[in-house]
């Protein structure tokens, strides 16, 4: 029997001899045939890579058909990811303090606003409580012109965010528009309705204001002066100085101590929304959401039974829709109801399901000869009660030709005719400080050609006069707080 030679006998043997040389195919032949015949058929168990040898492995992978070849991608780094998305603030008061870009003042009059606000927590606590209604609606505007968001807390110094602030000089609402700058600037005035008080009409009208004049001075603080003080005013000051070679910034102006402090006043408020803890004081949240939506006014309608259909209190309805001057919103015209968010469904469905009159009041022209008693008697009230409706009170009397609110009697149709606003006069003392702050003059001879007395008048009132005198040629002004 030949001797067969193993793989043990193999390593044995001197490779430099001729006849193992002529070996080595055969065994790579014979190694290939005894792993080929150990590979698993179909019916066999599969086995695992760690129970096949290695040669085994090798023959076996020998034997089966090449793989594809596979692309190999070349390195790249991986693709940039699009920015992610900010998530809105939840608080508004930290939206308001991102958008904060007015030059900071820092003086002794801030200081003193900064000591006066912060003494007075409940009258802060008071003023947020009225904002929190309007301030998001006007924080949207502020952002939608690209103005800084100082101005949405300019409300704050004007009227304490009071809706029927009303000024001895009948400035109004919570821009304190006087009758005025209010026309002019769009916001209509009858006897139904004062626009000064729309806080969506008279917010634009304020921005659409401020937007001019700080196109006009180039900088947000003379323009804050000139809507305290009167553009031509301002305009003016600088003129003076200029002719002087001083600086026409805001801080270098000689003006009325209540123009001096104004743009102060309103950094005192924004340092305390800035770090409310800084002062002792903390800020009730509000939420950066809508408060409102405004629908449009249809049909003529009782304010209390637009209140009942909103099912809200009636002085809160009142509180958002301020610029109806009397018990009835008369439509027709661009009035608006301005409605929480959460009761406009409400209303509309209300609305929809009754049937029943929805006013109760209407005007009523005296005639001449025409006794306040017998009008009252016809319309089934008293005459204390036809006063007290009227706002008549002490002396006043009722006039021919005077408009009055009395009751729908039965079912006749209200009688609701367009009427102006009432007018309105001055003071002759306040008319006198006006002159003398708007034109330059001095307190004591704008008094004398009034027939004032002294005492009454001072120069440092806020002005707004229908005298018009032509304002001097300025020239470009550069200011070092230009915004």
């Amino acid at each position: 029997m030949p001797e067969v030679v193993t793989m043990q006998t193999f390593n044995t043997l001197d490779s430099r001899d001729p006849m193992v040389l002529r070996l080595i195919p055969l065994l790579a032949l014979v190694a290939l045939v005894a792993a080929c015949a150990q590979l698993p058929t179909a019916g066999d168990q599969t086995v695992s890579g760690a129970e096949v040898s290695r040669p085994e492995r090798i023959a076996a992978e020998m034997a089966l058909p090449p793989a594809p070849p596979q692309q190999v991608a070349a390195f790249a780094e991986p693709a940039p990811q699009p920015n992610a998305v900010k998530e809105p603030p939840s608080d508004l008061w930290q939206r308001v303090r991102s958008g904060f870009r007015m030059q900071d003042l820092n003086n002794p009059l801030v200081r003193d606003w900064e000591d006066w606000y912060s003494k007075r927590p409940e009258y802060m606590a008071r003023m947020i409580e009225r904002s929190s209604r309007y301030l998001h609606y006007i924080v949207e505007e502020v952002e939608r012109r690209n103005m800084p968001t100082e101005i949405a807390l300019l409300p704050m110094i004007e009227s304490a965010y009071n809706p029927q602030a009303y000024s001895r000089s009948h400035a109004s609402g919570i821009w304190q528009f006087i009758p005025s700058t209010g026309k002019h600037y769009g916001l209509r005035q009858n006897w139904w309705y004062d626009g000064r008080r729309d806080i969506i009409a008279a917010t634009n009208a304020a921005l659409d204001y401020l937007e001019k004049l700080h196109a006009q001075f180039g900088s947000w603080d003379l323009a804050l002066a000139s809507y305290n003080w009167g553009e031509g005013a301002v305009g003016r000051a600088i003129a003076k100085n200029q002719a002087k070679g001083l600086p026409g910034d805001y801080e270098s102006l000689t003006m009325p101590a209540e123009t001096r402090g104004y743009v102060p006043k309103l950094q005192a408020v924004k340092n305390i929304i800035a770090d409310p803890g800084r002062f002792g004081m903390q800020l009730a949240s509000i939420p950066n959401e809508p408060y409102f939506s405004a629908i449009a006014t249809k049909r003529h309608i009782d304010l209390k039974l637009a209140a009942k259909f909103a099912e809200m209190p009636l002085e809160e309805f009142k509180f958002l829709n301020p610029a109806h001057n009397k018990p009835v919103i008369k439509a027709g015209g661009t009035e608006r109801i301005v409605l929480p968010m959460n009761k406009v469904q409400a209303f509309l469905s209300n609305m929809e399901k009754n049937d029943k009159p929805l006013v109760s009041w209407q005007a009523h022209t005296v005639k001449a000869g025409e006794k306040p008693e017998k009008i009252a008697s016809r319309h089934g009230i008293s005459l204390a009660e036809l006063k007290q409706i009227n706002g008549i009170n002490g002396k006043k009397k009722i006039s021919t030709g005077q408009a009055l609110l009395v009751p729908v009697m039965g079912n006749t149709e209200p009688y609701l005719p367009d009427l102006p606003a009432q007018r309105v006069t001055l003071p002759k003392a306040v008319k006198a400080a006006r002159y003398a702050q708007k034109h330059g003059a001095k307190t004591q001879k704008v008094v004398a050609r009034q027939g004032v007395r002294k005492k009454t008048a001072s120069a440092g009132k806020r002005i707004k006069v229908t005298v018009r005198a032509p304002a001097p040629v300025i020239k470009k002004v550069v200011v070092a707080r230009s915004q």
